[in-house]
């Protein structure tokens, strides 16, 4: 993040041009230079919020947002950010569209395109269809752009797909960054699975997280039980980054392995992969019954693993026994991590899930804002 501090980040005009009317669907999709703009843009914003300063940027325009699994988070800062910006936000339950009849995820981005200004989607729980459901959602929206010979710039933001959770995992990176002011390199990051009783977790959280803090030269350690493994393509992005930034990126079947010497710990649960790709199928035939079976297997292997828990006791192995805690929330706090490690760390996460909608507020006025370094700079 090149900034001179967080309150008067360096907003560079160039690089701020290169991202106007783009899409994240991945953090992978910006280069070196263009994350750091927007980390640049998130912390320009975060500062005029909470000094009170208003950014109403895009007035009149309608920010719309596709749920295709539940949330609270980032509903909420999807709604704060565009309200900041002075949109109009519009949730809408993917549940409610016409692609369970037919309807292509083509043909809902152009539906939506004819109206939306910006467009967020979460779709998460199936392996291999996230992602390229967003893709076709903005395919349908660029041609309709095209086709109608409309000048609107009309980005996708990804709220949390099968391969990555880009709004958490730089939020997650604006907190670090705010906590650690001298930057990631060296830092020990440990990104470990951890035991829930509730239901099979996405993937993409982990995902996220060792794709883009290596990134940054941490050294970064994924550990999880056996049958716990995440894909293969975000793994290799993973080890490419870190050898690029000078980090590191491994992976252990050992929590006090990944929490020894750890600047840094984000215990969290995901479901068994072989099960998550057992989804597909069951999802593709509509089988609401397969999939409570599946289901049901991967909450009775989670309970296997029961011992793979946040505690004090692993809490003592991290750098200086006192790592900085992290999670995406909600944590189930008894199961990932204990009562009182939570209860030490309450303020933490809730400043990191603060930076969410600064994070979504950035994605939208980089996308949207022309001329937007100097608009800042003038607020």
């Amino acid at each position: 993040m090149q900034t001179s501090s967080l309150e008067r980040p360096v907003l560079e005009p160039a690089v701020l041009d290169r991202l106007f009317g783009r899409s994240l669907l991945l953090t992978d999709d910006y280069d070196q230079t263009e994350l750091g703009a927007l980390l640049a843009v998130a912390a320009r914003l975060a500062a005029l919020d909470r000094a009170g300063t208003k950014t109403p940027f895009l007035p009149h325009e309608l920010a719309y947002a596709l749920f295709f699994d539940n949330s609270t988070r980032t509903k909420s800062a999807w709604a704060g950010a565009a309200a900041r910006l002075g949109m109009q936000p519009v949730i809408v339950d993917g549940s409610s569209t016409q692609i369970a009849h037919g309807e292509t995820a083509v043909e809902t981005g152009a539906m939506l395109g004819m109206n939306a200004h910006a467009l967020g989607v979460r779709h998460d729980l199936i392996l291999g269809e996230g992602n390229s459901f967003m893709r076709d959602v903005r395919k349908g929206i660029d041609d309709y752009l095209a086709a109608t010979g409309d000048p609107r710039k009309v980005p996708i933001v990804n709220l949390q797909c099968d391969v990555d959770h880009p709004t958490q995992t730089l939020a997650d990176l604006c907190w670090l960054l705010e906590r650690f002011p001298e930057g990631l390199s060296g830092k020990r990051i440990a990104m470990s699975w951890a035991y829930s009783p509730s239901y099979a977790k996405p993937l993409s959280v982990p995902q996220g997280i060792a794709m883009l803090m290596t990134r940054f030269g941490a050294h970064v350690t994924l550990a999880h039980p056996d049958g716990y493994s995440l894909m293969e393509p975000c793994l290799a992005s993973a080890a490419r980054h870190a050898a690029e930034s000078g980090g590191s990126f491994r992976v252990v079947d050992s929590m006090d392995e990944a929490f020894r010497d750890a600047d840094v710990v984000y215990p969290k649960s995901w479901g068994p992969y072989d099960l998550m790709l057992e989804r597909v199928a069951a999802n593709r035939a509509r089988d609401a019954k397969a999939m409570g079976e599946i289901e049901r297997r991967a909450l009775e292997r989670n309970a296997r693993h029961r011992d793979w828990i946040c505690d004090e006791r692993r809490m003592a192995l991290t750098k200086g026994g006192d790592a900085l805690y992290m999670h995406c929330l909600p944590a189930d706090i008894g199961a990932e991590v204990s009562p009182g490690v939570m209860a030490r760390h309450t303020v933490n996460v809730a400043r990191e899930a603060s930076w969410k909608v600064h994070v979504i507020m950035a994605l939208l006025a980089t996308a949207k804002v022309p001329n937007l370094a100097e608009k800042l700079a003038a607020a």
